[in-house]
């Protein structure tokens, strides 16, 4: 993994702690100029996230040939656990905290289709999203990860056109004939196209170690995403988030060998999955004892971080090596029983 990208993925994901802070605590009703930043822009973090998440899959698919059915278990054992733990401790936290969260409702049907990555409506009335609210990105994210186990039929240079086939059937096709949720109609989709993009030119050794360049192409990323409302998401936020990607990987020998950037971009997920849950915590004790929220965020953050760290270590890491080579010991059981029958 790039340490640039690690360095970035961490930021996206502080990012929007940040743009949630400002919905939970003040219902996105700023009063300064750096909570309207957070409040207006905090989410383009996702757009980077979507970016990043395409030129990972790519890069880290290069050269390998699986079963489709391979990469899905494994995408499914990295990313299901952690999502099913927080969205069973946010429906426990909407069960025990309902009258203090009016906004928040939860229902048996809704509860197992937020599981299983199938957009909803939400019972609380506010549109598409599951009971971890952060997890409608995840839907789009199992969404690329179902259409890109297709790659493997084909030949590695002819991959990233099938992806974008595939995507463009799914958001511009299915969609408008009704055969799956108008959910996927969303541009969005397309940032994962973008970071593919990127993959490609790094490993064709496009992308020129620089300083400054890449220092410029970042300002005027984030100058564009500052003064473009995402009314256009993918053109407004969707391409200068790209630019700020591949300017990282273009500064990729400033960053490497800092374990700390690493770490904090190892423990993104984790931080994207329960930063919510703190938030919602210190917003409930901020609501009921008359804290100061500035005060309150400033110990969710640690908290947010540790627990991040410690999700990471235990559920993201620790759960996925077990369960990772439980199912190689299992395939290999059967790999060696079917040679065994063949050479009986």
């Amino acid at each position: 993994m790039l340490i640039s990208v690690q360095a970035l993925r961490a930021l996206a994901a502080w990012v929007v702690v940040c743009h949630h802070f400002m919905q939970i605590f003040f219902d996105f009703h700023a009063t300064g100029p750096i909570g309207q930043f957070f409040t207006d822009k905090g989410a383009v973090g996702v757009d980077i996230f979507f970016v990043i998440s395409g030129l990972v899959i790519y890069l880290s698919t290069q050269n390998k040939d699986m079963p489709a059915g391979r990469f899905m278990v494994n995408r499914i054992i990295r990313i299901v656990p952690a999502y099913w733990l927080y969205t069973a401790a946010m429906g426990l936290l909407i069960l025990v905290a309902q009258p203090l969260m009016p906004h928040a409702a939860i229902d048996w049907t809704h509860f197992i289709l937020s599981l299983l990555f199938i957009p909803s409506e939400n019972p609380g009335g506010y549109g598409m999203y599951p009971t971890l609210n952060v997890g409608w990105t995840l839907n789009y994210e199992m969404l690329f990860y179902l259409l890109f186990s297709l790659v493997f039929l084909f030949e590695q240079r002819h991959r990233p056109l099938i992806v974008a086939a595939a995507l463009f059937a799914v958001s511009e096709v299915l969609t408008r004939l009704g055969v799956i949720s108008h959910f996927y109609r969303n541009d969005i989709v397309y940032e994962f196209l973008l970071g593919i993009a990127i993959g490609v030119f790094h490993r064709r050794g496009w992308i020129a170690n620089g300083l400054w360049l890449p220092l410029l192409a970042i300002v005027g990323g984030l100058l564009t995403i500052y003064h473009l409302a995402p009314s256009d998401r993918l053109l407004h936020w969707g391409l200068p988030s790209a630019v700020i990607v591949l300017a990282c990987v273009s500064l990729e020998p400033y960053f490497q060998g800092n374990r700390l950037l690493k770490v904090l971009g190892d423990c993104s997920y984790s931080v994207y999955l329960l930063h919510v849950l703190v938030l919602y915590g210190g917003w409930l004790a901020a609501t009921r004892y008359g804290l100061n929220p500035y005060a309150v965020f400033a110990v969710c953050v640690p908290l947010i971080a540790l627990g991040g760290w410690c999700s990471y270590q235990w559920i993201e890491k620790g759960l996925y090596l077990r369960l990772k080579d439980w199912l190689d010991k299992r395939r290999n059981d059967g790999e060696l029983k079917a040679l065994s029958r063949q050479e009986y």
